[in-house]
């Protein structure tokens, strides 16, 4: 795993990114929370997960 090399908080710069955003109306912040969500469900599929890999054995 790799440290954290500043004092800064990650999710607060998040959210503070997050809150950069000028939202107009509803249609550009379901935008904003579509992405972030799209993002966030990326993310869990990027993820290492250990997988169950079997020998195949030729039978002959």
């Amino acid at each position: 795993m790799t440290k954290n090399k500043s004092d800064v908080d990650k999710n607060l710069q998040n959210v503070v990114k997050d809150l950069d955003h000028t939202i107009v109306n509803s249609h550009q912040a379901q935008q904003v929370q579509q992405q972030t969500n799209d993002h966030r469900h990326q993310d869990a599929l990027n993820h290492d997960k250990p997988t169950n890999n079997s020998i195949l054995t030729d039978k002959e």
